[in-house]
């Protein structure tokens, strides 16, 4: 796993010991991580373009708000998240590999917290409870 800090790895411990939150980015296999303080990025997108790559390459990766108390999954699954075209298979697929590979990037970066889809982002969840099929029906 390839960690790039920003502004640096000194800045980003340094906020980790004084409880501030991070931003964190996750690629979807998981190979590489970006983090730094909330206060240094302020958006994700802002991070990637501070790290050197195109904002645009926002919908390649898992978006994570950490500090010590737990993660925040900013759960938006691009339209075109591994070319499923169902798109509940492309939620639930998209949720099952986040959960597959977040904690392992929390562990790397020294978190061991639990993860919430806070309820603005839940509803594409709701979408997937409404059709799962109730046993019996």
């Amino acid at each position: 796993m390839n960690i790039t800090f920003y502004p640096s790895q000194e800045a980003t411990a340094a906020a980790q010991k004084a409880k501030e939150p991070l931003l964190v980015l996750v690629s979807f296999g998981g190979e590489n991580v970006l983090a730094g303080p909330l206060d240094d990025a302020m958006e994700h997108h802002i991070l990637l373009a501070k790290l050197g790559q195109s904002s645009m390459d926002i919908d390649k990766y898992f978006r994570l708000v950490v500090d010590d108390e737990g993660a925040d999954w900013t759960f938006v699954c691009p339209p075109d998240y591994k070319g499923i075209q169902d798109k509940a298979r492309r939620i639930e697929a998209f949720y099952k590999d986040g959960f597959a590979v977040i904690p392992v990037a929390l562990h790397a970066l020294g978190y061991l917290v639990g993860i919430d889809i806070p309820r603005r982002y839940r509803r594409h969840l709701d979408m997937l409870r409404d059709d799962t099929p109730i046993i019996g029906q």
